[in-house]
């Protein structure tokens, strides 16, 4: 048996981890208050995987759930605690090789604030709203070769 790849994320209420298995088999995922247990039988080599992570914080087992696909098993685990942050997944602080932060959908949630976030939607709406360069206003002549420049004058010498 060998440990699965994975790779995880936090959210407010959920940690989210996605086991990398592609076409797996005989799937079994344990949840217990401070640890996961992951089994299945994976790929066209029919390869062992075996994951056993001691949880950082606890999770309620009952409310916990995942979800089987072609490319990966995908867990969903329901914090005991919402709203604390988990700056890892692992109980001990050692490098896992088989484990790395899912960068594609982490989201450091906890500077988030609603006033923030409406900010950041009007914001957004207001980018949409603009025109594209055929919406440019008029220059006052800015193209015109006949208007002076202010900089063609002639600089006086220096002494």
């Amino acid at each position: 048996m060998q440990a699965a790849t994975a790779k995880w994320y936090d959210r407010r209420d959920l940690v989210f981890i996605e086991f990398c298995v592609e076409d797996s088999r005989d799937v079994e995922v344990k949840f217990e208050k401070s640890k996961l247990d992951f089994s299945c039988v994976g790929g066209v080599d029919t390869i062992k995987y075996h994951n056993e992570v001691g949880l950082f914080e606890a999770i309620d087992p009952n409310d916990s759930k995942h979800k089987r696909t072609d490319r990966s098993v995908f867990c969903c685990l329901r914090k005991a605690e919402p709203g604390k942050s988990w700056p890892r997944l692992t109980k001990d602080k050692t490098k896992c090789n088989w484990l790395s932060v899912d960068f594609n959908n982490w989201k450091d949630w906890e500077d988030d604030s609603d006033e923030e976030l409406s900010s950041y939607d009007r914001f957004s709406e207001m980018m949409n709203n603009m025109g594209g360069e055929d919406d440019l206003p008029d220059m006052d002549g800015a193209d015109d070769e006949e208007s002076p420049d202010s900089d063609d004058e002639k600089m006086p010498d220096l002494e």
